[in-house]
């Protein structure tokens, strides 16, 4: 395998079996598997390093996968596009793989695997499986593509250096998420090229922005991180909630963002795991005397408590509980586990970790990658129109749709 830099210039074009637009988690997983079934490939990266996301996920831990995994997991127009490629190569094919490196691993909550020690181990792998392939591949950095066409069923791609050709093309090249990492809109430049659709697209897996009377509250909180349910519609997640200077932040906020659009109402659960007008019914009757703050000594922060005391019942603040008429701890309680919440927007594109929408999957076989229409065109990771949830599910889709692209590549 070679890795390098800018493309010197040379005079004739360089020909190989497979060409792929992008060096990050599905572009390095297809580029491995063709390769070990004998085809040449090369991998072009406009960012100067390879693997940037896989290097900066999950903290620089990477969660390269996780224990469950299904079709469900995906947010996909159609909700059965998915299913053949995770068949094909399962979470548990690419779990036997970190083992056989001898990656160490560590599972924390929801089934969620990530590396013990560095994503650079995640990484380092895939370059491995490159370098002791069957045939070559080549990985270049830093290159400018200006233009792609096919003729006869051969693709000419054009960069500011060389032009290159092959008689498979896979656009790997990712989404609008963070573009500081190599996020950009070429692939979906390319399908229209092509005359394949491309859905509506947003940010996903993306913290919220709040500009109302709220903002003061989570700007006075930020830092803290609760556990709540949220929710939209009919559904929840439950997961740690994080309060920062801009809004809402944090695993659950991320999850459900997939679901929202501008507009919508969100509800937060700030107690997911207790009845609170009973609890606070039986705390009336048993110790009438409580102050209603103090009722929540011990389920949440005293920072939070005070806020909350100020939205929801602070003509009460200095009331023992046996006065507080019945309706206004019902108010209350209703307050805290059905917080209605209306974000402004998310942050968008800077910090989303997916794009939601993309490249329209009734134009791509499911089992293969390939364009229905275009032989030889493939489409694989992100720049599809499948997000997954948080969790390693978006980094197990690029594993999976890499090796089944690559797979059929090598059969033909």
């Amino acid at each position: 395998m070679k890795i390098s830099g800018v493309i010197k210039r040379v005079n004739t074009l360089s020909h190989y079996d497979v060409i792929i637009i992008g060096a990050g988690a599905s572009g390095l997983m297809c580029a491995a598997t063709a390769a070990k079934q004998g085809k040449r490939v090369l991998v072009l990266e406009k960012a100067n390093k390879v693997g940037k996301k896989i290097l900066m996920s999950g903290g620089g831990k990477c969660n390269f996968t996780n224990y469950e995994v299904s079709a469900s997991n995906y947010i996909c127009t159609n909700p059965h596009f998915c299913k053949s490629a995770l068949k094909q190569y399962s979470q548990w094919d690419f779990f036997a793989l970190v083992n056989e490196y001898g990656i160490e691993w560590e599972e924390r909550k929801h089934g969620q695997l990530f590396c013990l020690h560095s994503a650079k181990d995640i990484l380092h792998m895939l370059l491995a499986e490159c370098e002791k392939a069957e045939a070559v591949v080549d990985i270049q950095t830093k290159v400018d593509i200006q233009s792609i066409q096919e003729k006869d069923h051969v693709f000419t791609v054009n960069t500011s250096q060389q032009a290159f050709t092959g008689q498979h093309l896979v656009i790997a090249s990712g989404a609008l998420s963070i573009p500081s990492l190599g996020g950009s809109g070429f692939g979906y430049k390319l399908a229209q090229q092509f005359n394949i659709p491309v859905l509506p697209r947003q940010a996903g897996l993306v913290p919220y922005t709040i500009t109302d009377q709220l903002k003061p509250v989570c700007e006075r909180l930020s830092g803290l991180a609760i556990e709540v349910e949220v929710s939209l519609g009919e559904t929840s997640f439950t997961e740690n909630m994080l309060f920062t200077h801009r809004g809402f932040s944090g695993p659950v906020m991320l999850q459900i963002s997939n679901y929202w659009q501008r507009g919508d109402t969100i509800r937060i659960n700030l107690l997911p795991h207790i009845n609170l007008l009973e609890k606070l019914l039986q705390t009336k009757k048993h110790k009438p005397k409580i102050l209603l703050r103090s009722f929540f000594q011990g389920l949440l922060t005293k920072n939070l408590v005070l806020e909350l005391q100020q939205l929801f019942w602070v003509e009460h603040a200095n009331t023992p509980l046996a006065e507080i008429p019945d309706k206004l701890l019902e108010s209350v309680s209703h307050h805290l586990q059905a917080w209605q919440i209306k974000p402004a927007d998310t942050e968008g594109y800077r910090t989303a970790e997916v794009t939601l929408g993309g490249v329209d999957t009734d134009y791509i076989s499911s089992k293969t990658f390939e364009v229905k229409h275009q032989k030889g065109l493939y489409f694989i990771g992100e720049v599809l129109d499948v997000s997954g949830q948080l969790g390693g599910f978006n980094f197990q889709w690029a594993w999976s749709s890499g090796f089944a692209c690559a797979t059929h590549i090598a059969a033909r």
